[in-house]
């Protein structure tokens, strides 16, 4: 098969988090009964006016803030006139001349090294309600109308699959910790198409776009396959026609939706019923006031605490665990100590229980203390995975949850030596087994160094003064 350059650019909709709408006081919210979160502005009833929701404005600044755009300071909206049934105003309130972001970017990592995927701009604009198609009847549920949108637009810069699937793996991070979206695709709230063509040069090919990709691994098995379908159509002499096409994920393959016969017109004019909007700097540094550290931010502090990179991954991934993580940097302790049980232990207990952290007793106060006892020896990871259900679910200390339990450990290194001195005394035929190089014979004392102390010793801190008595 001959070789050609795919181009690929991504178009992005994500549902901004807010209280209401994006033009109207019902509820932004997913999972309310159908068509119950409406009123009659979301439905376009003559002589309602649309008002500007300013949270959303915020959340807009922010987004092309973290996505390192330019940030609009004075704009407008426009309408976008179509007619379908799940458009009930018969237009979209949009940001076409004047998006709120452009020229911005999202640095990704790639075989070659790091690459920046550019963006052409992100703008604000309304959702339209929801249908549901049942054989051939169509349903509609106009709870969806009027939520507040963002879309992303990239530039024709993304190379392949892989790029593209990096690309929105960033995006979706970025967002989610900027806290504008909950980014879930499942749900609908993160929503892709992506734009592919091919050519055997720089100049641009025939592009065909793909709708409503479901998943972030979709959208790098359906660019593949729309790839692949391309090069085998112009290796046959074949012509590839302007289309709309979506993934069949059963089928693998992208299947046609509609050729596109003509370009849309839209017919775009100002929204005659919003003023302009004029953006000051106060109100740009207000809305950036509540961002959090972002997760290159993290990367690069936690790195500085010596976290490994799959604890930094994990606790990213995390959000919940990230974040009583950062108030613990509030207090002095071991970090990758607290990072182990926070993603082991506690994380294993979280899942077993089906809670979250907040329906939990644990505290930073309380965690700072087990680590303490942990490296004293005052208990060890076997009395741990005992104590946890109560150190979670009581307000009890840890001093009187050892009691409960009946814990008495023995932290003093001297009557531990007297143990480990009883063991190599009773047991000098292992002594020199070790001393000539038989690892099983350190497994072995170690044993019964464990079964004198009756479990009280902490095993890290037993075998560490066994190894140096018996290196003497």
């Amino acid at each position: 098969m001959e070789n050609y350059i795919p181009t690929i650019g991504i178009e992005v909709h994500v549902e901004v988090k807010s209280k209401s709408k994006l033009f109207s006081n019902s509820a932004n919210t997913y999972g309310m009964p159908t068509n119950t979160a409406v009123n009659v502005v979301d439905l376009g009833y003559p002589g309602t006016l649309p008002t500007i929701n300013k949270e959303i404005i915020k959340q807009g600044i922010r987004a092309a803030h973290v996505l390192h755009c330019d940030i609009t300071r004075k704009m407008h909206f426009d309408r976008k006139n179509y007619f379908y049934p799940d458009n009930p105003k018969n237009y979209q309130i949009t940001q076409n001349r004047t998006p709120i972001g452009t020229n911005g970017y999202v640095e990704i990592e790639t075989n070659e090294g790091k690459k920046k995927i550019y963006i052409e701009e992100i703008h604000i604009e309304e959702d339209t309600c929801k249908s549901a198609h049942r054989g051939r009847v169509s349903l509609l549920d106009f709870n969806r109308a009027g939520v507040p949108l963002i879309e992303i637009v990239t530039k024709p810069c993304i190379s392949n699959s892989d790029e593209a699937v990096s690309y929105l793996t960033k995006l979706k991070e970025l967002l989610f910790y900027a806290n504008i979206s909950d980014c879930k695709m499942e749900e609908g709230s993160m929503r892709c198409d992506a734009n592919v063509s091919i050519s055997k040069d720089d100049k641009l090919g025939t592009k065909t776009e793909i709708k409503n990709i479901g998943s972030i691994h979709n959208v790098g098995q359906a660019i593949s396959k729309e790839i692949q379908r391309q090069e085998e159509m112009l290796t046959k002499g074949e012509i590839i026609k302007e289309e709309t096409r979506r993934f069949d994920d059963k089928l693998g393959e992208t299947v046609l939706m509609r050729v596109k016969e003509t370009g849309n017109d839209y017919r775009y004019f100002i929204e005659p019923d919003i003023p302009y909007l004029e953006l000051d700097e106060d109100f740009i540094k207000e809305a950036l006031s509540t961002l959090s550290l972002l997760p290159d931010e993290l990367r690069e502090k936690y790195t500085s605490l010596n976290l490994t990179p799959l604890q930094i991954e994990k606790l990213i991934a995390n959000r919940p665990l990230n974040s009583f993580f950062l108030e613990l940097l509030n207090y002095k302790t071991n970090y990758q100590t607290a990072a182990n049980l926070l993603l082991e232990d506690i994380s294993s207990y979280l899942n077993k229980t089906n809670k979250t952290l907040q329906d939990t007793t644990l505290d930073c106060e309380k965690l700072i203390i087990v680590i303490k006892e942990l490296e004293s020896g005052a208990i060890s990871n076997k009395n741990l995975k005992e104590i946890l259900p109560l150190l979670m679910e009581t307000s009890l200390d840890l001093e009187t949850i050892k009691k409960k339990c009946q814990i008495e450990n023995i932290t003093d290194d001297t009557v531990i030596m007297d143990i480990i001195d009883q063991v190599l005394t009773e047991n000098a035929e292992s002594v020199l087994d070790y001393k000539n190089g038989h690892d099983r014979a350190l497994k072995y004392l170690m044993g019964q160094v464990m079964k004198l102390a009756k479990g009280k010793v902490n095993p890290k801190k037993a075998s560490d003064l066994l190894v140096e008595a018996l290196n003497k």
